[in-house]
C-alpha cells in the first residue's frame, strides 16, 4: 500500500556504516561479553560541580521551567563573546552575531536548511564528520567531497588543499556556495594554523562564497599547540561563521549546548528558522552553561589532561601490543591505520573483527567517507586500565592472524 510514495530526503542519505557495528557490539554485551568501547565520542567524565550545581540552583528558581528563547538567553550569548574575547581577543555582537544552539550538530543541520537552494553546492574535505556532509543533503543541496591531505604529524598540507579547493571550484557547475572546514579535525585529529584561514578568508572573498568553520575540538589540543579561530583573520566576519560545543571541553555531551557566531547575515538566517522549530535549550541549562564559559576554566584543563594521559598511554601499549599509531596533537581521538597485516580486511570487516574476536569497539573509517577506509578512530572515552586491557586483546588477535 502506499508504494508509489517516495521519500526523496532519506533516499539521498546514505545507510549509517556504523550501525552495523553496534548491533554486533550490542548483541555481545547482551550475551554478557565485557565491551571495550572506544567507538563513540562520548566523554566518560563526570560534568564539572560548580555548572552541575548552578544547573541546580536555577531549576530550583520559579519562572525558569517555562519557554525560553529559542536564539539563547542574553547571559548564555554574552558569555559566549566573552569566551571569545578572552582565547583570542575577538569582539563579537551578542544580539546580532551569536546563537546558541543545541550542540554544533544541531547548528549545521539549521543553517543548512535555512540557507541552501536545491541544486546548491557545499564543498567538504573527506575523510569528514558525517553531519557536515549530510546537513546539506538532507537540506536538498550537493556536496563536492574533496581530499584531505596531512603529514605524519597530523598537519594540513595547506598548499595541496588550495590547489584541489581551486580545481573544485572550477570544475564545480554550480559553482560552491559554502566550504566547511573542521580543524582541529575529526576523524583524522589534522590541525590548520592562522596563515591557512588567513589564504581561505582571501579565497572566500575573491570566489566569492561563505564558510562554515567548525572548532568542536579547540581546547582540546597538546604539546603547546593552539587553535585559532578564523575571526583573528580581518574581515572574516564578511564570509564565515564558526561553531562550537561544550560537549567535549566540559564534559556536557548530553546536555546539548552549542553556538554558532560570526556572519550576521547567516545567523540571521539561523535565529529566524530556529524560530519556528523551537523554544530554545532549558532555561537552567543555559544559565549552567553561563557559568561554565565565564567561570574556573582550570575544570577544561584537567578534562584535557585526561585526553593528553589517556593518548600517550594507548599508544604505548597498542606499539607493544603490536600496532603502531601516530600522535595526534589535537582532539579526543586517535586515528589509526590498520595494522599492515589486516589492511586487505578494509575498516568495516577489520572493525567487525575487533569485536568479535578483542572484545574491542571502534569507529570504522569508510563511516565517515572512502578516504577513511584503510583506517579506524579509537576515542579516548575509556580509562588507562581498560586502555590496557584492550591492547593485550588486541595483541592476542593480531598472533592468531599470523
Amino acid at each position: 500500500m502506499f508504494d508509489e510514495f517516495r521519500f526523496n530526503t532519506i533516499e539521498r542519505l546514505p545507510n549509517y556504516i556504523f550501525a552495523e557495528v553496534n548491533a554486533i557490539k550490542m548483541a555481545a554485551r547482551r550475551a554478557g561479553e565485557d565491551i571495550i568501547d572506544f567507538s563513540m565520542g562520548n566523554p566518560d567524565g563526570k560534568t564539572p560541580q560548580h555548572i552541575i550545581n548552578k544547573l541546580c540552583e536555577s531549576a530550583n528558581k520559579e519562572k525558569t521551567s517555562g519557554y525560553s528563547t529559542s536564539m539563547g538567553i542574553y547571559k548564555l550569548r554574552l558569555a559566549i563573546c566573552t569566551w571569545y574575547k578572552r582565547k583570542y581577543g575577538i569582539y563579537l555582537d551578542p544580539e546580532n552575531e551569536v546563537v546558541a544552539t543545541m550542540g554544533s550538530k544541531e547548528a549545521f543541520v539549521n543553517l543548512a536548511r535555512a540557507v541552501i537552494n536545491p541544486g546548491d553546492v557545499v564543498v567538504v574535505p573527506t575523510p569528514s564528520y558525517p553531519i557536515h556532509t549530510q546537513a546539506f543533503i538532507i537540506a536538498g543541496g550537493n556536496v563536492a567531497k574533496m581530499p584531505l591531505l596531512y603529514n605524519d604529524a597530523f598537519e594540513l598540507d595547506e598548499n595541496i588543499f588550495f590547489e584541489n579547493l581551486q580545481k573544485t571550484f572550477n570544475e564545480s557547475i554550480p559553482r560552491p556556495k559554502f566550504v566547511v572546514v573542521n580543524f582541529p579535525h575529526n576523524p583524522t585529529t589534522v590541525t590548520a594554523n592562522k596563515s591557512f584561514y588567513e589564504r581561505l578568508v582571501a579565497m572566500a572573498k575573491k570566489e566569492r562564497f561563505y564558510i562554515i568553520s567548525d572548532i568542536a575540538y579547540a581546547e582540546l589540543t597538546f604539546d603547546g599547540y593552539k587553535t585559532p579561530s578564523i575571526f583573528q583573520i580581518e574581515d572574516a566576519k564578511e564570509v564565515a561563521v564558526e561553531t562550537y560545543t561544550l560537549s567535549k571541553s566540559y564534559n556536557m555531551a548530553g546536555w546539548r549546548v552549542g553556538f554558532m557566531v560570526g556572519n550576521k547575515k547567516l545567523i540571521a538566517a539561523l535565529k529566524k528558522i530556529k524560530s519556528w522549530f523551537d523554544y530554545g535549550m532549558y532555561t537552567p541549562i543555559q544559565v549552567a552553561a553561563t557559568i561554565a564559559l565565564d567561570g574556573d576554566q582550570s575544570c577544561v584543563d584537567e578534562i584535557r589532561a585526561v585526553y593528553d594521559k589517556r593518548m600517550h598511554t594507548l599508544l604505548d601499549v597498542f606499539e607493544n601490543a603490536g600496532w603502531k599509531l601516530l600522535k595526534p596533537r589535537a582532539s579526543m581521538f586517535v586515528w589509526a591505520k590498520l595494522p599492515e597485516g589486516k589492511r586487505h580486511l578494509k575498516s568495516l570487516e577489520f572493525s567487525k573483527q575487533l569485536l568479535q574476536k578483542a572484545n574491542v569497539a571502534v569507529s570504522p573509517g569508510i563511516g565517515f567517507g572512502e578516504a577513511g577506509d584503510e583506517y579506524i578512530r579509537i576515542a579516548l572515552i575509556e580509562n588507562e586500565n581498560r586502555i590496557r586491557q584492550a591492547a593485550r586483546n588486541i595483541k592476542k588477535y593480531l598472533k592468531e592472524g599470523e
